[in-house]
C-alpha cells in the first residue's frame, strides 16, 4: 500500500466517538489535533487529578532535556523514537538536529491517528535523516529490521519510550520488550524511558487512571518507581536516576534551587555498557 494511501486509509480507523489518549495528551499540552469527545475525557480526568497537565507537560520537556544531553554530551546522532505520539513542538528530531543536523531519526507508533499525521514528523534537516514506522511495540524484530534501512546499528543509538510500555500490563512482558531492544543495540547506547507511576502519597492519580480505563482506549497500567528503576536494569543510569520527569536535569536548576514539585510521571536515562 502507498504512503499516501495507508495514511488515508489510517485516517478512516480514527474514531471521535470515544475519547483516546494520544489525542487528549495533545489536548493537555495545547495541541489542535483533539475533538470534543477528549477534551470532556480530559477535563474529567483533570478534576480527578488537577496535575495531570503538569505532568503531560513534564514528561515533553523530559524529552527535550534527554535528547539535547545525548546529542551534547553523550555525542549520540542516532534516536528510535518508539510510541512517538501525536506530533507536537520539539519532536526529537527537532531538537537532535538542532544541535546535529547529521541526526537520524525513527519514530515507530502503531495508532492510526499518529500515522495519519506523521508528515510533521518527516521534516528531517537536510544533512539528517527521518522515518516513519507504522508498527506496534511489541514487534521487536520487525520495528528493528525495518529501522536498519535509516540507522546503522551497529553504532550507539538512544533508545526513546517515552509513556508507551504504560500500554504493556504484564509486567514479564514489558521488560522483555524492552530487553529485546535494547540487547539489539550496541554498547553507547541509551534507553530514555518514562513511565506512569503509582504511589501511595498521589491517590488522586489512581483514581484518574481508573476513570481512564474504564472510558478511554488504549488502557494504560501504572507501576512503582522500583519498578519502573528495573527496566533500566544492566545499564548504567545517568544521575540523577529514575525521578520524577520534571526532576531530570531541570534547565533551572543550581546548587540552591528548590526542586519542583513531583509529578506521576518518572523516568530516567541510562546508558549500555
Amino acid at each position: 500500500m502507498a504512503e499516501s494511501s495507508a495514511r488515508t486509509e489510517a485516517r478512516s480507523r480514527i474514531r471521535t466517538d470515544r475519547p483516546h489518549t494520544a489525542r487528549i495528551w495533545n489536548y493537555w499540552l495545547g495541541g489542535k489535533d483533539n475533538y470534543p469527545v477528549d477534551q470532556e475525557a480530559g477535563d474529567r480526568i483533570r478534576t480527578l487529578h488537577p496535575g495531570i497537565g503538569e505532568y503531560a507537560l513534564a514528561d515533553r520537556k523530559f524529552l527535550g532535556r534527554a535528547v539535547r544531553h545525548l546529542v551534547a554530551e553523550q555525542g549520540v546522532r542516532q534516536f528510535l523514537d518508539i510510541g512517538t505520539g501525536l506530533p507536537t513542538a520539539d519532536n526529537t528530531h527537532e531538537v537532535a538536529q538542532r544541535l546535529a543536523p547529521e541526526s537520524r531519526v525513527v519514530y515507530v507508533d502503531n495508532d492510526p491517528i499518529v500515522l495519519a499525521h506523521a508528515e510533521a514528523l518527516l521534516t528531517s534537516a537536510p544533512e539528517g535523516r527521518t522515518a516513519y514506522l507504522d508498527e506496534d511495540l511489541r514487534d521487536t524484530d520487525s520495528i528493528l529490521g525495518q529501522a536498519a534501512h535509516t540507522l546503522d546499528l551497529t553504532r550507539p543509538v538512544a533508545l526513546v519510550l517515552l509513556g508507551v510500555v504504560i500500554f504493556v500490563e504484564e509486567d514479564e512482558e514489558a521488560y522483555g520488550i524492552v530487553r529485546r531492544l535494547v540487547d539489539a543495540l550496541p554498547a553507547g547506547s541509551h534507553l530514555v524511558l518514562s513511565h506512569t507511576i503509582t504511589r501511595p502519597d498521589m491517590p488522586d492519580v489512581d483514581a484518574a487512571v481508573a476513570f481512564w480505563n474504564e472510558n478511554g482506549t488504549p488502557k494504560l497500567t501504572q507501576r512503582t518507581p522500583g519498578a519502573v528503576a528495573r527496566f533500566f536494569d544492566g545499564m548504567e543510569l545517568l544521575p540523577p536516576g529514575v525521578v520524577s520527569c520534571n526532576r531530570w536535569r531541570p534547565d533551572e536548576a543550581g546548587s540552591d534551587a528548590e526542586p519542583p514539585a513531583e509529578v506521576a510521571m518518572f523516568g530516567g536515562v541510562a546508558r549500555k555498557v
